[in-house]
């Protein structure tokens, strides 16, 4: 159980939950599948699949909970197709042009008829509470998806008190300062080979560097120009890489050996073991990266956050 990517939020006052009264309440919203009329459905799932009924995973205060949502697919060549021919069929028969409003509804009914030979796509969207740090991370590299299963899990325990983290510096700026020498690196982070270049300007060029050293003169004219960095790939304290962009948003998380061999001692064939001691791991290492980045970011503001409840 590795995320990928890193969707965080900031619960703006303290916020506490026992894995059985969120098991409980992810209950009466379980995932069923999609109807024969319906085109989409979504629910909670267990976050071990198949090794598991319970909803909720937790470990060491971090609670591990997994989104499912199931689509139907219907192409739209193959809804027009039928709808021509449906209209074709009508104007033939009885003698008239078939309008905007009655195509309209054709389409609608026809819709509903193909539903139930549809293909179904799922997907699941893992996230953890970690009431103890103050955070909800979602693997998710989309802001749409992250606030899908935000809302949803609003909906299933009925309040969460959360919000983007905010930092006291816009973070393109410390990102271009950290390339241009005019704001110190953090001891704890080293740079990548890639980062994304904006120009402010309205109409303003983008340029994306890959396998480029981002302090060399090459992107230093760049920034000398007045572009600034947006998005920055990035390591911290040589266990986790990962992007970074100007949204806070954590996208290709990969962790280091030192981390991963931590599981090598743990039966391969004991699924349930392994997923426990990789989502300890990570969230463990979370729970060190996220505050800190929050930090060499210029410090968190917390001006609306309520420290006692």
């Amino acid at each position: 159980m590795w995320f990928r990517n890193a969707r965080v939020y900031r619960f703006t006052k303290p916020f506490d939950i026992t894995p059985a009264e969120l098991e409980t309440q992810l209950a009466e919203g379980a995932f069923k599948p999609c109807g024969p009329q319906e085109t989409f459905r979504q629910g909670w799932v267990s976050p071990l699949g198949r090794h598991s009924e319970q909803l909720v995973h937790s470990a060491n205060g971090y609670h591990l909970i997994a989104l499912r949502r199931e689509e139907k697919i219907l192409p739209g060549p193959v809804i027009k197709e039928a709808v021509a021919e449906r209209v074709e069929a009508i104007e033939q028969e009885q003698m008239r042009k078939v309008r905007r409003k009655e195509k309209d509804e054709i389409k609608e009914q026809v819709t509903l008829e193909l539903l139930p030979q549809a293909f179904s796509r799922s997907r699941r969207l893992f996230a953890y509470l970690a009431p103890k740090d103050g955070f909800l991370v979602v693997d998710s590299g989309s802001a749409k998806q992250a606030e899908e299963l935000a809302s949803a899990l609003r909906k299933a325990i009925g309040s969460l008190p959360v919000r983007m983290p905010a930092v006291n510096q816009a973070p393109g700026f410390t990102f271009t300062g950290w390339l241009t020498g005019s704001i110190d690196l953090p001891s704890q982070i080293s740079l990548g080979h890639e980062c994304e270049i904006k120009d402010p300007g309205e109409d303003g060029g983008v340029v994306r560097c890959r396998g480029l050293d981002l302090q060399g003169d090459e992107i230093r004219t760049h920034l000398d120009a007045g572009m600034q960095v947006t998005k920055l790939s990035l390591t911290w304290d040589d266990n986790v890489s990962f992007v970074l962009d100007e949204e806070l948003g954590i996208r290709r998380l990969k962790f280091g050996e030192t981390l991963t061999e931590k599981l090598e001692d743990i039966d391969n064939d004991d699924v349930a073991a392994k997923f426990d001691a990789s989502f300890s791991i990570m969230t463990l290492e979370l729970s060190n990266l996220l505050p800190g980045l929050l930090e060499a970011l210029g410090g968190e503001d917390r001006s609306a956050i309520i420290e006692d409840a």
